[in-house]
Order: C-alpha cells, then structure tokens, then sequence
C-alpha cells in the first residue's frame, strides 16, 4: 500500500476590519494579535507551515496610497521566514478599505491594484495571495442585508459591490503577478446552502447557484448560459463588464472553501414558526420568509461541508421571473 504525504495543516489569523457607517471594527487588536509578536511562535509549535495574514490596505495606507507604513508587516513577516511559516497575504478582509474609497467607488478595483504592487515590490518572495477575502459574504452584508458600508439594501447594491471586489481581485493578482509571476490566487468564500419549504424552491435554487458567483465569475464561467447571466444583467451590470471577465478570466490557484455553523439556511414562508425573527419581504410572486440556521429548525438537518461543495443542477435561467 502507498505511503500517503501528511496533511498539510493551514490556518489563518481572523482580521476582519468592516466598516459600518463612520466607524470601523478591527478584530485584530479586540483579539490582541497586533500587540503581541509571540502568537507567531505560538502558531509554529502548533506545526502550522502555512498561515493566512492580514496586511490589509486599511492598516498600511490608511491616509493615501502615497504614505504606506510598513512598520508591521516589516516586523511580522521576517518572524515568519524565520519560523518556517509561509504567508496567505489578505488585503482587504469583509472590509471597503481606507475612507478614501469604498466598495461603492468606481476606482476601488485600481486603488487595490496599486496597493497590491506596492505589496508585492516590498515582499517579492510572497506567494500566496487573497486580495479579497469572500466577496459574495461581504457584498450580501454590504449591499442586500445594509448591515456594513455602504448599506445597501438591494439586488442593485450588491450585484455592483460583488463585481468590483470580483474585478479588484482581478486587477490586484495581475498587479502582483508583474513582480512576482509564480504568484498564486488563494480565492476564499463562505460555500453555504439553502434549504427551504416546497413553497421557497425557487429562492433556494437561485441561492445555491448565487453561491458559486465568485469563483464563476473569475474563472470566466458567467456565459450568456449561466444561471445567473440575466439576473446579473438585470441588476445592472454590462454585457462588456460580464464580458471581460468571461474572455480574460484569472481563475483562482487554491479554492479556500470556508464553512461556519450558520453557513447551512433554512427558507421557511410560516412566519409564525419564527417569532421575533425579522423577515425578507416579499417581492413579486416569492413570499415573504424567515432565513434562519438550518441548526435551529427542529426536523432539519445540516449536510456538511462535502455535501455543500456539490453544485446544483444547471438551469437555463433565474428561477424566478
């Protein structure tokens, strides 16, 4: 019998720097890391060979792109060469950068882009890359829930804050790539699925294909065939916008499929279920609905992370009208 390799145990530092009307949250100083230098060699005793990293676009130029601080990640990094720990280098994480742009900003995707050269040209020896981290997650919570800047409530919103962070990502490896052409694009996103009544099939059919829109989109994979190609048109995006991701795509290197107790959604019409739970409004022929952790719904059960990571059958169109 062959000798398997090890398994190759990665892990990441939770960096999440959001932005929800004029103030920001920074889970790296509420958990302590960005004040404490030993966690990296608490992280190698534990055997980790590769770790994702914040040098986020948010920390390094907060002010302009013209005054980088590299105070940090010319502190850390170095400590991880010497620890034998490969880096995952994010720039942007659930975040809409520096309060010099925004998710909402037409030259958001240049903006990452520059930052991400100057990256590069700093560390060339980087390899491994997220410029942004879950796209999908952060347009749905910054441009359908309102819940993160710019608090949009709508297809609209967040079909726009899905593209750019799609295009900036983009941008940003072709950027790095001009320094460092053995770079690889280590795509993340939350792979949930819905589940739903006989009543909610169509929302969740369309929710299981929205689910796959980051890695589609990057790897050129939204045709005019695509489940979702007149769903993305209808809420304003081009035919040349598609189109240029469609002909010159940038697939990602290493799928980072991330999977969290809340990732499974249970659809469910009888509101009366679900008291004190806000609802999704109704909207055309789909009722209104409570969207809540299939964990928490008595009879239901969750299918786990392989099950999640199989695709829905290919429909020809959005299921709903």
């Amino acid at each position: 019998m062959p000798t398997l390799p090890p398994i190759d145990l990665w892990d990441g530092v939770e960096c999440t720097c959001r932005r929800a009307g004029a103030a920001y949250t920074n889970q790296l100083t509420r958990s302590g890391h960005r004040h404490r230098r030993t966690d990296l060699d608490r992280f190698a005793e534990l055997g980790l060979r590769t770790l994702r990293y914040p040098m986020l676009w948010e920390h390094v130029a907060p002010d302009s792109l013209n005054q980088p601080n590299w105070r940090w990640p010319d502190e850390r990094l170095p400590r991880r060469q010497a620890l034998g720990i490969e880096p995952i280098v994010g720039l942007v994480h659930h975040g809409s950068g520096p309060r010099y742009t925004s998710l909402a900003d037409p030259g958001f995707a240049e903006g990452l882009a520059r930052y991400a050269g100057m990256v590069a040209e700093r560390y060339p020896w980087v390899r491994y890359y997220t410029p942004v981290n879950e796209p999908l997650t952060t347009a749905r919570f910054s441009g359908l829930y309102g819940l993160w800047y710019p608090h949009g409530t709508s297809d609209d919103v967040f079909v726009r804050l899905l593209y750019t962070q799609v295009r900036a990502t983009k941008l940003a490896m072709l950027a790095i790539r001009q320094v460092n052409p053995a770079a690889q694009l280590v795509q993340t996103e939350n792979l949930g699925r819905a589940h739903r009544t006989a009543a909610l099939a169509p929302q969740a059919e369309f929710e299981n294909h929205r689910r796959w829109l980051t890695f589609d989109l990057l790897s050129g994979a939204v045709t005019p065939r695509h489940p979702l190609w007149h769903y993305l048109r209808a809420h304003g995006l081009s035919r040349a916008e598609l189109n240029e991701l469609r002909y010159e795509p940038l697939p990602p290197d290493v799928l980072g499929i991330n999977y969290y107790a809340t990732s499974e959604r249970f659809l469910d019409e009888r509101l009366t279920h679900y008291p004190g739970q806000a609802a999704v409004p109704a909207a055309g022929r789909r009722p209104a609905y409570a969207d809540v952790e299939v964990l928490r719904v008595a009879g239901q059960e969750a299918v786990g992370l392989g099950a999640c990571c199989a695709r829905p059958g290919r429909a020809t169109a959005c299921p709903w009208p």
